[in-house]
């Protein structure tokens, strides 16, 4: 396997890891990279750029990354309360008065962050189309009624999450959440990170597509041989499960650049794992000089907000504000790690008390939502260093 990049002594277990992933898991092409205390330490690309194809994959390849956006659009919120322009604890029909309908005017900014608005699912599923118009979207989940009183539950919003972070953000800022990103985050720290893929940067991006599946390994989350009710859940067509992950319909082709492009907060990400870790390592202090969260808005990110019975997933789940949490579903490094898994691969995570910031990206999709084996192989290679 021929490995670019390089990895800092002493870091040389996460590069034998990486390699690893290709011999024994099936990995085609991907990146993982580290930052420790704002220093980069690693920073490797192995395999091909498209999951079909023979092209190299390149020093600055990037790849959809599907929920791993969820964690960037996160930021957006967090950064706009730590600016004072977005009470966290204020009704989000405060800046969205459509938002009040059918049951919802109680529900707060901080609900839609943790999965507790209770609306992962639309009465009529949107085209990607439609999904990707911000006025039609936005009015789609505004006149959604709840499953459950906003706040007293939490189950996952794979798709609404984009909607009801983009219409908030808008209302607030004037700006959409993708140009707020671009502008506020990707350029002051130099991301190779997009919320709508511009199309002068599409040449650099890989296509993506399932590869085949190993044997599961030990530990949680929810893998190629899920339990019975977990498997069951993505079975049936009627279950929560399966019209949360159907809320656009038919499923977007990932490599159409008409869905790379949509402004989509909970799934069209596009990055380089070199970006995902350098954003998560300015959560936690300067990167360069910049920095993201102030101590406080860094505690209420990784501070648990639902946990339990996940009524989407199945499995029981941790969430910060915005956060997937250290559990057994969504293994980070510690119980202090917060970041966000990517349904088939892909994850960025910080971890506060090691100062460690993990992007790994991957074209080669498996049927994991949470705690694929080859990120889980990384992880535990930089445990192996940091001891």
């Amino acid at each position: 396997m021929d490995v670019q990049g390089s990895a800092a002594t002493g870091w040389e277990p996460v590069r034998e890891a990486f390699v690893r992933n290709f011999e024994q898991r099936g990995e085609r092409g991907a990146a993982v990279a580290v930052y420790r205390d704002g220093r980069k330490v690693v920073d490797l690309w192995a395999g091909t750029r498209d999951v079909d194809g023979d092209a190299p994959w390149a020093v600055d390849t990037a790849q959809v990354v599907r929920s791993v956006t969820k964690g960037v659009a996160a930021a957006v919120p967090l950064l706009l309360h730590q600016r004072g322009q977005l009470d966290l604890d204020a009704p989000v029909g405060t800046y969205w008065p459509e938002f009040k309908a059918n049951g919802k005017e109680r529900a707060l900014v901080r609900h839609l962050l943790a999965h507790q608005a209770g609306v992962p699912v639309l009465d009529r599923p949107l085209t990607l189309a439609e999904a990707a118009d911000p006025a039609l979207s936005s009015a789609a989940v505004a006149a959604q009624a709840p499953l459950w009183r906003p706040g007293t539950d939490h189950g996952y919003h794979p798709h609404t999450y984009s909607w009801l972070l983009g219409g908030l953000v808008r209302r607030v800022t004037g700006r959409s959440l993708g140009r707020w990103v671009a502008e506020e985050i990707a350029r002051p720290l130099g991301l190779d990170l997009w919320i709508g893929l511009p199309a002068d940067e599409a040449h650099r991006v890989g296509r993506v597509g399932p590869v085949a599946e190993p044997e599961p390994a030990a530990g949680g989350g929810l893998r190629l041989r899920p339990k019975r009710s977990v498997a069951d859940a993505y079975a049936d067509p009627d279950s929560l499960t399966r019209r949360a992950f159907a809320a656009i319909t038919p499923v977007p082709d990932e490599n159409d650049p008409t869905y790379r492009a949509a402004e989509l907060p909970g799934s069209t990400g596009v990055s380089t794992a070199r970006a995902l870790a350098r954003f998560y390592a300015a959560t936690l202090g300067p990167v360069d000089g910049h920095r993201l969260f102030a101590p406080a808005t860094l505690a209420m990110a990784r501070t648990q907000e639902s946990a339990g019975p996940d009524r989407v997933l199945v499995v029981s789940t941790r969430f910060g504000l915005g956060y997937m949490l250290h559990c057994p579903a969504s293994p980070l490094l510690g119980p202090g790690s917060f970041g966000h898994p990517g349904r088939g691969g892909s994850l960025g995570f910080a971890d506060p008390e090691s100062g460690i910031a993990l992007g790994y990206v991957t074209n080669g999709m498996r049927r994991t939502v949470t705690a694929d084996p080859r990120a889980q192989a990384l992880i535990r290679a930089v445990k192996t260093v940091i001891g």
